[in-house]
């Protein structure tokens, strides 16, 4: 009995290895590898159990029946009978085949009927469910040339079927009369197949062909996608990709627009061990450009193009070098025609080279803003020429790992150098129209290198005071070589009607030393429901008047933005960036408030105001963008800022900040937000305040309200939508609506969007669509499409 249970086990373990002779093809249309006799190893120990072994010498066949399962590389066959025919070398496996791969994939059959060779082979009733939830079922499947597997109406979803009904049909399927699987080429071709949606067929595809699923990099059509716009026209887009190698390849996109014409583009794409690169091109000659309005970029041009790339290596774990790079015939192509990764409406070009250790930091990079805009370089309004290349701007900081005089040191270095061809005038009517109020950027060159130090120190008393000295220094030299237009109009500069002085050299030395202290006195309440933390917060800075803060030669590209609120009421210094400094002695003060509840709800507050003490204040002095009118700092005694918020464990958060009036309390500027989620629904609100600020051009105080709401209704479908009311213009500045559905193989949304001009009421709408399923692709509307002026 032993001799033939070895003859038998090893006749049984070809047979195994023949049962198998399928999985390759079966899985493979089902997103995996499928089994291969490469994959087994060759000392691999077979499990056989099963009711009966019989040994049949007159008929040369090995049959295992009843109840057989046979485990093999940690790959499974169960089924009621398992016979292997020696003389005509095949293997059949009967009733109820289970197949169970050691990745998971299972595989259903009445029959399976395959040669020993693995060449030639029949499967009967066949269904296959993968790891990754993709399902595959055929009346029998055929393997014939050890190559090619044909299914017999077969049909292919990635849809799991329902628990409940397993026979109601998926959400989406494709059934086809032949299904043929090439392991040669790598392909899956459909024949006189039909795609069906929740059953129903909506649209007959007589021949179809997709890369293998296994293949994550094949030659050929991607999918299309479609477009509309009223100067565009209907618009097409085929792309067709090329695997050219393992770490490069290439997208070739053709796009067809009735009104314009064809548009041409290509991007090549390479992958290296430390990074990766692309670089795309694309290129359209107009042959309508007079849909577009008279006087415009879009209306004056024929034949239009970009070249753009981008790129990041990292040369160790510490540093990154790369580039994001665009250059294009006319300001606003990419812009107009939608070029993936380039349309923003200000695209920055730059390059640079970055480090991080610790709390050490390395940024060296020159870039460039393109303002992609419609507007012809001769408008008033048009913005691009006016913009600076930088080159470079440096950024490092230094902290010391061990501490210095017990303490925390900090070492900051800047470097900055800008290069302006255009100077960039802004003139705002309503103080005198005939005045340059603001001049945003110099024409010429201007750079400056800033060198900082800071050490701090923090005390805690045993009374809990928390005293906190600071010592700072810093230094910079500015180099300008303006053109004599700049020159001219600083000297001309007027603030508010009034004529400035000006001090135009062509290098400016300047240094700020500031001696601080910082007082913080936490104090804890507590109840048997919650615990609160009041803390009395005093600073003071006292250092020397800032060097040159009433003259204009000191160009300000950085330091133009300055929001004085509860956040920076504690900053030593409130100016945005290096080009302006804060000078005088000035004190800061408020109280900090943080609260714990029982209930889980938590709570946090802030109010204070700044003093400047002695000397010139700087956010009173003059500046060639007006950076500290209606600041709040522009007087001695501040405006209060304030912020207060609120948060619940079940999803509600409420948060408000303001900035107050400093004798009257009138509010200034204020922001309120809030969100929740109730049940199903989840939304959000915001409400923006800000008082009339002539010199920047706002006549009137502004106020806007913006609202955010997303209902869903059951776990598959939901709906969104959004709306921002300017309430002063009494203008819906920008609804979205949109409902979308998704599940674990199919996701669909559909968009409708509006848009009002402020002033002229001008509106503009767009729809879009997407639809995806899963394992097949994406496919609807591209950005800004079905768009329309009315």
């Amino acid at each position: 009995m032993s001799a033939r249970l070895a003859h038998l086990m090893g006749a049984t373990a070809l047979a195994t290895l023949c049962t198998y002779a399928l999985l390759p093809q079966v899985t493979a249309l089902a997103q995996t590898g499928g089994l291969d006799v490469s994959d087994l190893p060759q000392d691999a120990q077979m499990l056989l159990t099963a009711d009966n072994l019989i040994y049949d010498n007159d008929q040369s066949t090995i049959t295992a029946a009843g109840g057989v399962q046979i485990e093999y590389a940690g790959n499974n066959l169960v089924a009621d009978r398992v016979v292997y025919d020696r003389a005509t070398s095949r293997v059949v496996a009967r009733g109820r085949v289970q197949i169970i791969e050691k990745d998971g994939n299972k595989i259903y059959a009445d029959e399976i009927d395959v040669t020993d060779d693995f060449r030639d082979g029949f499967v009967n009733a066949l269904r296959v469910e993968t790891v990754d939830k993709t399902y595959f079922a055929a009346e029998s499947a055929e393997r014939s040339g050890g190559r090619l597997t044909t299914f017999n109406n077969g049909v292919y979803t990635a849809c799991e079927p329902c628990r409940d009904k397993p026979g109601k049909p998926p959400i989406w399927q494709i059934k086809a009369q032949k299904i043929i699987w090439n392991g040669e080429s790598k392909t899956v071709r459909f024949e006189r197949s039909r795609f069906e949606f929740f059953g129903m067929p909506i649209a007959y595809l007589p021949y179809l062909e997709v890369a293998d699923p296994t293949v994550k990099r094949k030659t050929g059509f991607l999918i299309p996608s479609a477009s509309y716009n009223d100067e565009l026209g209907f618009g097409v887009s085929v792309p067709y990709y090329l695997a050219l190698s393992p770490t490069y390849d290439l997208t070739v996109t053709g796009t067809y627009y009735t009104n314009q014409g064809f548009l041409g583009e290509a991007e090549w794409r390479q992958r290296f061990d430390n990074g990766q690169y692309s670089v795309k091109i694309a290129g359209i000659k107009q042959q309508d450009p007079e849909a577009w309005s008279p006087n415009t970029v879009n209306g004056s041009e024929d034949g239009r193009g970009m070249i753009g790339s981008k790129g990041q290596f990292r040369v160790n774990p510490r540093w990154t070098f790369g580039w994001d790079v665009l250059a294009q015939t006319d300001k606003n192509f990419s812009r107009t025609y939608g070029i993936d990764g380039f349309s923003d409406t200000v695209q920055t070009s730059q390059l640079y080279l970055t480090g991080l250790d610790d709390r050490n930091f390395f940024d060296l990079r020159a870039y460039h803003f393109d303002v992609q805009e419609d507007v012809l370089d001769s408008s008033p309004s048009a913005r691009d020429d006016q913009q600076p290349w930088v080159l470079p701007t440096f950024d490092y900081s230094y902290t010391p790992d061990m501490s210095v005089a017990g303490g925390e040191l900090n070492l900051d270095i800047n470097v900055q150098n800008i290069y302006r061809d255009q100077l960039s005038l802004n003139k705002v009517n309503g103080i005198n129209p005939n005045d340059t109020s603001r001049i945003d950027g110099m024409d010429g060159l201007a750079s400056r290198m800033t060198a900082e130090a800071e050490w701090k120190r923090s005390f805690v008393t045993s009374g809990g005071l928390v005293v906190t000295p600071l010592l700072q220094a810093r230094g910079d030299a500015i180099y300008t070589d303006y053109d004599a237009t700049t020159v001219n109009g600083i000297t001309s500069f007027e603030l508010n009607g009034t004529p400035v002085g000006s001090d135009m050299r062509s290098s400016y030395y300047r240094y700020m030393a500031t001696a601080g202290l910082e007082a913080r006195w936490p104090i804890l309440f507590s109840t048997t429901s919650a615990s609160h933390v009041l803390e009395p917060v005093a600073q003071i800075f006292v250092r020397p008047d800032a060097p040159y803060q009433d003259k204009l030669g000191i160009p300000n590209e950085d330091a133009q933005s300055l929001v004085f609120d509860a956040t920076t009421l504690f900053e030593r210094d409130k100016f945005s960036g290096y080009d302006r400094i804060e000078g005088g002695t000035r004190a800061n003060v408020g109280i900090r408030y943080s609260g714990s509840f029982a209930n889980g709800w938590t709570a946090q507050g802030l109010f204070g105001q700044s003093y400047q003490i002695a000397g010139a204040n700087p956010y009173a002095a003059p500046d060639l963008v007006n950076v500290g009118a209606y600041s709040g700092l522009e007087t001695d005694v501040s405006d209060f800022v304030g912020m207060i918020g609120f948060a619940s464990p079940g999803g509600f958060a409420f948060s408000a900040g303001a900035r107050f009036d400093e004798e009257t309390f009138d509010v200034r500027r204020t922001d309120l937000k809030t969100a929740a989620t109730v049940g199903a629904v989840t939304g959000s609100l915001q409400y923006a305040y800000i008082e009339a600020q002539p010199l920047y051009g706002f006549e009137t105080d502004r106020q806007e309200v913006t609202g955010v709401a997303r209902i869903k209704f059951d776990e598959n479908w939901s709906g969104f939508a959004s709306g921002t009311y300017d309430i002063e213009s009494e203008t819906v500045v920008k609804n979205d609506y949109g409902f979308s559905y998704g599940d674990e193989c199919f996701i669909y949304s559909m968009t409708y969007s509006r848009s009002e001009n402020r002033v002229t009421k001008e509106t503009d709408h767009s729809f879009g669509f997407r639809v995806s399923l899963r394992t097949i692709g994406d496919f609807g509307t591209s950005s800004g499409d079905f768009g329309s002026s009315f």
